[in-house]
């Protein structure tokens, strides 16, 4: 498969995935033992927005980027996962855009992380955030866009002293083995990214949610904005309209579907507004709204390998959202495509095994024909096809095992008979890369 050939393709990731266990210890001793041994690189980095969050960190990271780059500023971020190969997590800033790092000098990051570390244990994502965070001290840039891996308190990336700006998107279950059970656990670890006098901007929450946000910032002595209260963001004839005391901003609509990329955009567009350092003309954010990519959230495929398996005028859509929160925002999306364009909904769903598989497929009942489940391509952490089927079947959705991701969408274009069907390819960001890569 095309899928094995870039995997082997990705030299670093091979390397430092054999050097280091891709195991979660959450812990910030040893990320600071290197970053010391280092010279300490996270105290010289740009202006830093620190992103917490389960869904929407990567959508809100994506508009701070077009949008700081759209105002000619330079931008390195930080992001993870990756979808096809693992420098893309790693973009240093360039102009007009940054790009992700290239393979010589994300090598000899790690020749000089290694060295360093001198063999002391240290975990995957511990190591490659220290590479990070070197290769940003050592290039020119106006900001930096962070996005936390997991949690927040105890994250690797929270190791910067004063950000610019905190955010907090949208909590919900998700990593309970790590975060908590509920939602007040979960948002109080997202919450330890927030700092002493620096000002956070809180995405839509829960009510529980947001209380425990709350508390955390009253007690660290941070400001908040909150969406909903202090500022916000609505669609208005085919507008994007963004309200907050300094005033009213007639937008476009962001080029990211669905509507809760106007709340995921709402908030980026809050945050830039606190960035004093780094002014903004609203036909700035208006280009960066146009001109953002993010792949694999609600993605539409148009050609590709996969593409051409389906009849002609079919729809190939992509989105890596893995739970209940993500799945309600997909199927609102998905409802508003049968709205305005109907034809039949066939879904093709992967997912690890800690998700809730249930709590995502419940928004779909009513609105999917069927679901064609499948294992993730080399991924030994995945529910296999026939548990996820009963999953979905448990939520009240029609759902088969597909022994492969061809023979899904072969029996999804199949089971709609002469109309052409719309397919929905999602559960996974892991999955969304192994779709990404096998179409090319």
């Amino acid at each position: 498969m095309l899928t094995e050939k870039i995997e082997a393709s990705d030299v670093i990731l091979e390397r430092v995935t054999k050097l280091h266990s891709k195991l979660i210890d959450l812990s910030l001793d040893r990320t600071w033992r290197l970053l010391k041994a280092l010279g300490h690189p996270e105290r010289a980095l740009p202006p830093t927005f620190h992103i917490a969050g389960t869904n929407g960190k990567g959508s809100v990271s994506a508009y701070l980027r077009a949008c700081l780059e759209a105002g000619g500023y330079g931008v390195h971020s930080y992001t993870s996962p990756h979808l096809v190969r693992f420098h893309e997590r790693i973009r240093l800033a360039g102009h007009p855009k940054s790009a992700p790092i290239d393979e010589a000098l994300l090598s000899s990051l790690l020749d000089e992380c290694e060295r360093v570390n001198a063999g002391e244990p240290i975990t995957f994502f511990e190591i490659t955030t220290c590479m990070a965070f070197l290769a940003f001290s050592r290039a020119k840039a106006d900001a930096l866009v962070l996005e936390v891996g997991m949690g927040g308190r105890y994250d690797t990336t929270n190791v910067i002293a004063r950000p610019a700006v905190t955010i907090i998107t949208p909590v919900d279950l998700d990593h309970q083995q790590f975060l908590g059970d509920t939602i007040t656990e979960i948002a109080g670890e997202k919450a330890g990214i927030l700092k002493p006098g620096v000002t956070a901007v809180i995405g839509p929450q829960t009510d529980e949610g947001r209380a425990a946000i709350e508390r955390h910032a009253a007690d660290v002595g941070a400001p908040v904005l909150i969406f909903g209260q202090d500022f916000s963001a609505h669609e208005e004839q085919g507008h994007l309209i963004y309200q907050d005391d300094d005033g009213l901003l007639d937008l476009p609509m962001p080029r990211l579907l669905g509507r809760h990329q106007i709340d995921n955009a709402g908030t980026a567009i809050c945050a830039l507004r606190q960035a004093s350092m780094l002014p903004l003309e609203t036909d700035a954010i208006a280009r960066g709204l146009r001109e953002v990519e993010w792949p694999a959230r609600m993605q539409r495929l148009t050609h590709g390998p996969l593409v051409a398996r389906l009849p002609a005028h079919s729809e190939l859509w992509l989105d890596g959202g893995h739970n209940p929160q993500a799945g309600r925002a997909v199927a609102h999306v998905m409802a508003d495509l049968a709205q305005s364009s109907p034809r039949p909904l066939v879904m093709i769903v992967g997912m690890k095994e800690t998700k809730d598989a249930k709590g995502f497929f419940e928004p779909f009942k009513g609105l999917a024909l069927h679901v064609e489940t499948v294992a993730i391509p080399n991924d030994n952490a995945c529910l296999p096809p026939h548990v996820l089927a009963e999953a979905a079947t448990a939520a009240g959705l029609d759902a088969t095992p597909a022994a492969s991701i061809e023979l899904a969408l072969d029996r999804a274009a199949a089971r709609t008979g002469r109309e052409p069907p719309r397919i929905l390819i999602c559960g996974s960001l892991y999955l969304a890369g192994v779709v990404l890569a096998e179409n090319g």
